[in-house]
């Protein structure tokens, strides 16, 4: 009997220790599932504090309204590395197609369109053609190339065939103090419409003053630097250096530096439903043999060419609003911008194709003419936006020194250059089911040629595929 009592005893005690080795263990594990848990909130505060840190070296974060349609600027350079990180893979491209295609009906003929007042920038996009058309299809590669640059390359695909390189550039990721440098072929950061793809404008076409001053769009060959000033209120300012190749400047086939720009842009918030930027900008050229086709008295075809300088200056605003800085429901924008073109040489007409009266003379020649656009856009509803545009050109002044010299061509030998100042008015209404689709209704009586006006109604269409980067602010 005492035997068995003390056997029990013993496997008692045995089963006691095992169940507080357990327990100990168990314990352990716990305590260690805890050191853990402390551990990686310890990072995570850590790593969030860094981010603040970093945000407010930047340039710090812009209130609930900037939030909604951040400025592209910032966008570039104080979160280009973690916006990168974010929607593009570190080195797999991001890839991206933008169809567009329209149904057109003009009073006028697309192929006679013309400016009339102003020397052809070769920028003076038509209406689409009559009846349906497709239009520009856009296709982007992009991606970091390394922890230090990023890569763009944006091409369009004509109608007809072929392709234009739109863009292709490198950025810096990694330079301090709000610094950004950007070379290759890109959109010059002058204006404000200028810098954003036609698939992003808030019309089917460019305003006058873009197509007259600009060549609808201007893009630089050569190099750009941008700073930010790491306050609350945007401060931005930047050069460009260019080939100076495209109008109002020309292909000069020359060594050196054939344009330059400066551009400065302000902006911030107003409470948390308003946002504000505006900014001046000058660009500076020296074309050489700048040419382009008219005809004369008799019918025949002209060629003339314009070698001096060409300076534009510009300025312009944006506002926009959207209820404590939620724009699903309704937002609007208004939109303006003025630019003013001197240009100053010599022109030489050149009538030996053609009737071959005067043959060619070489005098004077120089202009300082202006033009402008304003515009708003409402979205009253989701998804559904109607908007104004109203584009101005003034003629100014424009000495032409073989008519005023009497030198042999008239007035009449230059038809493009007669005194006009055109005007268009523009009304549009599109639906946006989704971020990545829009279809578009759009009217413009447009009186850019002397004595007519266009009557001008189109059906757009555009869709986006892949992976698309925000658009500019």
């Amino acid at each position: 009997m005492f035997k068995r009592n003390l056997i029990g005893a013993a496997v008692a005690l045995a089963f006691a220790g095992g169940a507080q080795a357990q327990d100990a263990e168990l314990a352990k594990i716990r305590d260690e599932i805890k050191q853990m848990k402390e551990g990686y909130e310890r990072r995570i505060q850590a790593l969030e504090k860094r981010l603040q840190e970093a945000e407010a070296k930047a340039g710090k974060a812009e209130s609930t309204a900037s939030k909604a349609e951040q400025s592209a600027s910032k966008a570039e350079t104080a979160a280009s590395a973690a916006a990168n990180r974010s929607g593009e893979s570190a080195f797999n491209p991001a890839v991206s197609l933008v169809l567009q295609g329209t149904y057109a009906n003009t009073s006028q003929d697309p192929n006679t369109y013309q400016i009339n007042g102003f020397v052809p920038s070769g920028g003076e996009v038509a209406p689409p053609k009559r009846s349906f058309g497709l239009a520009e299809t856009e296709l982007a590669i992009m991606a970091n190339i390394d922890p230090y640059f990023r890569g763009v390359a944006i091409a369009s695909l004509a109608p007809d065939g072929g392709a234009d390189v739109e863009e292709a550039y490198f950025q810096t990721l990694a330079l301090p103090s709000g610094f950004t440098i950007k070379g290759g072929r890109f959109f010059s950061a002058i204006g404000y419409q200028n810098e954003q793809h036609q698939h992003a404008w808030d019309f089917q076409d460019a305003p006058l003053v873009y197509k007259a001053f600009l060549g609808n769009q201007l893009r630089q060959d050569g190099v750009q630097a941008k700073w930010i000033a790491p306050t609350d209120l945007l401060i931005e300012l930047g050069a460009e250096l260019s080939a100076g190749d495209q109008f109002p400047g020309s292909d000069r086939n020359k060594n050196g530096i054939g344009g330059s720009a400066l551009f400065a842009n302000v902006g911030g918030d107003i409470g948390t439903s308003t946002a504000w930027r505006v900014g001046a900008s000058y660009l500076s050229a020296s074309p050489n043999g700048r040419s382009y086709l008219d005809t004369d008295s008799l019918g025949g075809a002209v060629n003339n060419s314009f070698t001096g300088t060409a300076k534009l200056w510009g300025i312009n605003g944006v506002l926009k609003w959207a209820p404590n800085g939620n724009p699903y429901y309704n937002n609007f924008k208004l939109q303006g911008e003025y630019f003013r073109l001197k240009q100053d040489g010599t022109l030489t007409y050149d009538d030996s194709a053609g009737s071959a009266v005067f043959g060619s003379v070489t005098d004077y020649f120089n202009t300082d003419q202006s033009g402008w656009y304003g515009q708003a856009v409402w979205q009253f509803y989701p998804q559904w936006r109607v908007a104004y545009r109203y584009d101005s050109l003034r003629f100014g002044t424009l000495n032409n020194g073989m008519v005023n010299d009497a030198l042999g061509p008239t007035a009449a030998d230059f038809p493009v250059l007669s005194n006009h100042s055109p005007t268009r008015n523009t009304l549009m209404l599109d639906w946006s089911p989704s971020e990545f689709s829009r279809v578009r209704l759009q009217y413009a009586s447009d009186k850019s040629r002397l004595g007519l006006t266009d009557n001008q109604f189109f059906v757009q269409y555009i869709y986006s595929l892949g992976a698309h980067g925000a658009h500019k602010f």
